[in-house]
């Protein structure tokens, strides 16, 4: 069985080895992929690994030895799952692998918003501390969390997760989600209306998966209705924010700031409005990416592979 992972150095830049997945057939990783080689590079293959190499419903169709689709990711909207439903190749995803590492990161991107670590360590670093007339200095205004209430648009493993640290900072915690599952016994949230979220809230984290719905939802409107001091983060999908809007009201002062680890184009393009905006944090992508996260993503990755090949697929999204 031939196995070809298409994009296989975002899982494994060097130390996370592909041991697991070469026990179960004749491995070929392509670190990077370039559209026009995807389809020389996948022919023969009864097994595809993709992380964001887009697998389209005419490339699907010119695959004539491709029975299984290894998303090695959660979100599989790279892959036409109803093309390769059609032809009988089954898509498995890899689910909450990474909730841990996203919850986390969400938390940095929130403390750099509000007590900027790393611009006064730049500060300091530049002398500045040394030629303080004070034994102490801030630059910005530092708001403290306890109290101040966190929206988390979609409740699921990663917005549970952060919604359990908001609560351990004190915070209050509102929610907005399309399936709606009441809090456990260890869980503190109210939900509550979109709106009356944008509204209410001094921190937004986001934390959804992009559909048609939900691509764009943080638009011009949405951001009127926040209050001028609030906080945006984005962890999920670049798509669910308008970046225009999003970077003018920033420009504006009608929002205190934003941080966000994905966005609408990835690589990030030059022309992205949002590259050099006022108290605009931006990382590239990186939440999943823990050692740890990547070591679960392997592991699970395998797994559905021997599952699809023992005749019983795992994790199946089409």
């Amino acid at each position: 069985m031939k196995i070809v992972a298409l994009d296989g150095h975002t899982m494994n830049p060097g130390d996370n080895p592909w041991e697991p997945v070469e026990a179960l057939g004749e491995l070929v990783v392509y670190p990077r992929t370039h559209a026009d080689e995807i389809l020389e590079r996948a022919t023969g293959a009864t097994v595809i690994i993709t992380n964001k190499i887009p697998l389209s419903r005419d490339l699907i169709g010119s695959l004539e030895s491709l029975r299984f689709i290894s998303v090695s990711a959660t979100g599989y909207n790279n892959v036409d799952v109803e093309a390769a439903r059609e032809r009988g190749i089954t898509v498995s995803n890899v689910p909450g692998y990474s909730s841990d590492s996203v919850a986390q990161q969400t938390f940095a991107l929130l403390l750099e918003l509000t007590n900027q670590a790393g611009r006064h360590n730049e500060s300091v670093h530049r002398g500045e501390w040394i030629r303080c007339p004070d034994f102490a200095y801030w630059k910005s205004s530092i708001p403290e969390l306890a109290g101040k209430t966190i929206g988390i648009v979609g409740l699921g493993d990663i917005g549970r997760r952060v919604a359990r640290i908001s609560s351990a900072f004190g915070m209050k915690v509102l929610a907005h989600s399309r399936t709606r599952k009441e809090p456990a016994r260890d869980e503190q949230f109210m939900w509550v209306g979109l709106e009356e979220l944008a509204a209410r809230v001094d921190f937004l984290s986001l934390h959804c998966p992009q559909t048609q719905e939900t691509s764009g939802m943080i638009n011009a409107r949405f951001l009127s209705r926040m209050k001028p001091s609030a906080f945006l983060i984005n962890t999920a999908r670049g798509g669910l924010v308008m970046e225009d809007d999003l970077a003018e009201a920033l420009r504006a002062g009608r929002l205190a700031g934003a941080a966000v680890d994905v966005l609408s184009e990835e690589p990030m393009r030059e022309s992205n409005t949002l590259l050099g905006c006022p108290n605009c944090i931006i990382t590239p992508h990186l939440s999943w990416a823990s050692l740890e996260a990547r070591q679960r993503l392997m592991k699970v990755t395998a797994e559905n592979i021997a599952a699809f090949k023992g005749g019983q697929p795992i994790h199946v999204v089409n």
